[in-house]
């Protein structure tokens, strides 16, 4: 099933997508106008422009842009391009294979005989 066919123009999840995005772009927009120009006159006015702006940037990537590039991969390349890839499975190692390398004997190091002598 699609999930973007079950998607309605005002389902809770849409809803829900939008009012976050409002949050952040008045926190954004409180942030920026308030550290820009400071509580001047005509605050209310740049707050709204720049909340404007900004929900118009975050909805237009977030509620358009990166779900058109989904559904996109996902109808021209396949679902296997959009899913993630299965882990390949890890084979056990045999019993014999792990006693040999426990039970071995550490090696020791040996000077090498026929070492040049430097002055």
């Amino acid at each position: 099933m699609n999930r973007f066919a079950t998607l309605s123009f005002f389902s809770p999840a849409l809803l829900r997508r939008t009012g976050v995005l409002a949050g952040v772009s008045f926190l954004l927009a409180l942030l920026l106008i308030s550290y820009v120009f400071g509580l001047s006159n005509h605050f209310l006015g740049r707050l709204f422009s720049a909340f404007f702006v900004i929900f118009w940037l975050l909805a237009v990537t977030f509620l358009g842009i990166v779900p058109f590039v989904n559904w996109a991969a996902t109808r021209w390349f396949g679902k296997e391009w959009s899913e993630v890839p299965a882990e390949p499975a890890r084979r056990a190692r045999p019993a014999s294979a792990s006693v040999a390398s426990n039970n071995r004997k550490p090696t020791r190091p040996v000077p090498r005989q026929n070492t040049p002598k430097h002055p």
